[in-house]
C-alpha cells in the first residue's frame, strides 16, 4: 500500500459544472418531448463542456490510450472524435438516469447476467440469513442497477456514496425520486458507522459501494496494475468487507447494442486474513477486482466516466489536521 502524495486535487473535490437551471431545463425537454427533440441541444451543451474542460479531455484521451495499447486493439486510440464520443456518452448516462428515477426505464427493459444467482441470494435475505456486499464501479451506468433495486425489487439495498461534490444533479434526481434511496454519506470509515452497517448486514441488508474511486479521507490506498499502469484503488470495500466477514459481489451495468445489462457475479465468499496479513490480502483483493474491470471496458470502451487523471495518485485530506 502506499500513501497519496500527489498535489492533484482530489476527484470529491472538483466543483460541479453548470447551473440547475440548465440541467431543469434539458430534464424537462427530454421527458416532454423526447430524446431526439433534445438531441441537436445536447450536442451544444456537451461540446461547450468538452471544449471548456482540458482536463477532462486529457484524462479520457490517457485512458483510451492506455486501453489501446493494454488490449493491442488500435482502433481504440483516442482522436478528437472518440473522445467527445465519450462525453456524448455520459450526457446520455445522466439523461438515463432520469428516466429509470422518473420510471421510464422498468425492470423488463433490462438484461440480467447472473449465473450464479447473486439476485436470488439478494431477494432471499430480506427473509433470511446476512447481507452482502455489492462492489460496485463508475464504468456503466450504476443508477439502473440502483433504481432496479429499490423500484422494481424492492430489497433493502444501503449505496455508501462520496456525491456532495454534484449536488445540483443530485438535487435533480431527488426530484425524480432518488430520494427513496437508502444514500449513506460517506467519508472515512469510523467505529460508529462500522457499528451500523454491521448492523444492516445482520438484518439481512445488502451494501453497496464504489470500488474504483480513492475516498476523500483516509490517506491509504492500493497501488496495483490496471491496464498496464499501476494506479490507486480505496481500499475501504476490501476493509469493510473483512471486518465485516460478508461476502462480496461485483455489480456492473452497461449499455450494449442500446440495451442495459446488469452483470452479477460472487468475487469473494469468505473475505478473511491471517494475522499480520491484512494489507496483502487487500491488495490480492484490489488486484482481482482491477483485471475484471479493465475486462469490462472492453466490453463498453466509451462508458468509463471518470473525468479526472486516474493514474496519478490523488491528493487527500489528513483528517489529523483538518
Amino acid at each position: 500500500m502506499t500513501e497519496a502524495a500527489s498535489t492533484a486535487p482530489h476527484w470529491a473535490r472538483q466543483k460541479e459544472r453548470g447551473s440547475f437551471v440548465l440541467m431543469k431545463i434539458t430534464a424537462v425537454i427530454a421527458r416532454r418531448l423526447g430524446r431526439r427533440v433534445l438531441s441537436p441541444l445536447l450536442h451544444v451543451i456537451v461540446l461547450y463542456f468538452f471544449a471548456s474542460s482540458r482536463r477532462g479531455r486529457a484524462a479520457i484521451r490517457e485512458y483510451q490510450t492506455r486501453l489501446a495499447t493494454w488490449s493491442g486493439r488500435p482502433e481504440l486510440q483516442p482522436t478528437t472524435r472518440r473522445v467527445f464520443g465519450q462525453f456524448m456518452a455520459f450526457a446520455e448516462c445522466l439523461l438515463d438516469r432520469l428516466d429509470v428515477w422518473n420510471g421510464t426505464l422498468r425492470l423488463e427493459q433490462v438484461d440480467m447476467r447472473d449465473p450464479h444467482g447473486v439476485r436470488q441470494q439478494l431477494l432471499a435475505s430480506q427473509h433470511e440469513g446476512r447481507g452482502q456486499i455489492l462492489v460496485c464501479t463508475h464504468l456503466g451506468n450504476l443508477d439502473v442497477c440502483r433504481a432496479m433495486a429499490e423500484l422494481g425489487e424492492q430489497v433493502p439495498l444501503n449505496v455508501l456514496v462520496h456525491n456532495q461534490h454534484v449536488s445540483q444533479f443530485n438535487r435533480l434526481l431527488g426530484e425524480a425520486g432518488e430520494h427513496r434511496m437508502r444514500l449513506i454519506q460517506v467519508t472515512e470509515l469510523d467505529t460508529a458507522l462500522m457499528m451500523d452497517l454491521a448492523q444492516r448486514i445482520d438484518r439481512g441488508e445488502w451494501l453497496a459501494i464504489a470500488g474504483d474511486r480513492v475516498p476523500l479521507h483516509g490517506e491509504r490506498c492500493v497501488t496495483v496494475d490496471f491496464l498496464g499502469h499501476p494506479a490507486p484503488f480505496p481500499q475501504g470495500p476490501w476493509l469493510m468487507a473483512g471486518l465485516l466477514r460478508c461476502p462480496v459481489n461485483l455489480i456492473c451495468c452497461l449499455k450494449v447494442d442500446g440495451r442495459y445489462r446488469i452483470e452479477l457475479e460472487p468475487y469473494l465468499a469468505a473475505p478473511a486474513w491471517a494475522r499480520g496479513k491484512r494489507d496483502e490480502a487487500i491488495q490480492s483483493w484490489v488486484a482481482g477486482y482491477a483485471q475484471r474491470l479493465a475486462a469490462q471496458c472492453l466490453e463498453a470502451p466509451q462508458q468509463w466516466f471518470n473525468f479526472y487523471p486516474y493514474w496519478q495518485t490523488p491528493h487527500v485530506e489528513n483528517k489529523d489536521a483538518r
